[in-house]
């Protein structure tokens, strides 16, 4: 499945959930620097769909907050509970 998500580095706590524009909100603590915020979205995606790291797949946006990534495994009900929260 791809999903859009827009990554807010340097946050206080890593969280999932939210929507901005229709793309799905990721916090991540790690700040903009050298892809960590990027890999740290990853994970918590990863997470949050409850699959494993390498399901999830960025397939645009390495450098730009607004990513689209590939989820293998993913629910649409998980991702429509996220948008949500």
């Amino acid at each position: 499945m791809r999903v859009a998500i827009w990554v807010r580095p340097g946050a206080g706590r890593t969280r999932v959930g939210g929507r901005r524009d229709g793309d799905l909100v990721v916090a991540v603590t790690a700040p903009a620097v050298d892809g960590r915020a990027t890999e740290a979205a990853l994970s918590a995606v990863a997470q949050a769909f409850d699959v494993r790291r390498r399901d999830v797949r960025l397939l645009s946006g390495q450098r730009s907050r607004r990513k689209v990534l590939d989820v293998t495994g993913a629910s649409a009900q998980t991702l429509d509970r996220l948008l949500v929260d």
